[in-house]
């Protein structure tokens, strides 16, 4: 992976991440945790998007979609498993 995909990922990440803390509860989980959840949600969201039938295509928008899916799920998850 070149420096430019890279800054590219984490940017989505970030974004992805932030979205996904506000829509969920309180303001995110600041730069380094809504990277996190943003890249692990992008890993959700690609995956499990296909497998229901959506596809969003293939531009930066469609993946910071795609990665808040997939945050928003994440977090519906730990937020779950934290009350169990």
């Amino acid at each position: 992976m070149d420096p430019t995909s890279l800054i590219v990922f984490l940017f989505i990440g970030a974004i992805a991440g932030w979205l996904a803390g506000n829509l969920i509860k309180g303001g995110g989980f600041g730069l380094i945790g809504n990277i996190v959840v943003g890249i692990l949600g992008a890993f959700v969201g690609g995956y499990l998007l296909p497998k229901v039938g959506l596809s969003l295509g293939g531009g930066i928008i469609d993946a910071i979609i795609s990665a808040t899916i997939g945050a928003v799920i994440l977090l519906l998850i730990i937020g779950l498993i934290k009350k169990a």
